[in-house]
């Protein structure tokens, strides 16, 4: 990063900032690396750290994330819901048709991952819906 040269009661160091966050910064002085605390107030940058947040694959990315004894159906891709068979309350066997989306310009059935009852629908009929939406719980 950056390179400073220093003589300290005679004995020249040559120092090399490594890295720099916070109050903490990782240095080499003659070769060997330290880290050190810095004791006075550091101003902060004005561009930001970028953390790009980990993802996770889902098996088909329809399914599956358990609240409790809750099961959130979500949307495989983003799309528009077409039209929803069924209704809050109503019973369920793995396999039955949900709802209808488009995606991708085509119709894409939205099935049961579990018996169950629906607990509660999250999406109407036309709205557009993300990627991993919940569309549908399950109890």
């Amino acid at each position: 990063m950056r390179k400073f040269d220093f003589t300290i009661r005679g004995n020249k160091y040559n120092v090399e900032i490594k890295d720099f966050e916070l109050n903490i910064v990782d240095i080499e002085v003659n070769g060997t690396p330290y880290k050190v605390e810095i004791h006075k107030e550091v101003s902060q940058t004005k561009t930001p750290k970028l953390v790009r947040p980990v993802v996770q694959k889902e098996g088909s990315g329809k399914i599956k994330k358990k609240l409790g004894s809750t099961y959130a159906i979500k949307a495989p891709l983003p799309g528009i819901i077409l039209k929803i068979m069924l209704n809050v309350g109503t019973e369920v066997k793995k396999g039955d048709n949900l709802m209808v989306m488009e995606a991708m310009k085509m119709e894409n059935s939205i099935l049961s991952e579990k018996d169950g009852t629906i607990k509660s629908v999250k999406v109407n009929v036309g709205d557009n819906v993300l990627q991993g939406d919940v569309l549908i719980e399950i109890e």
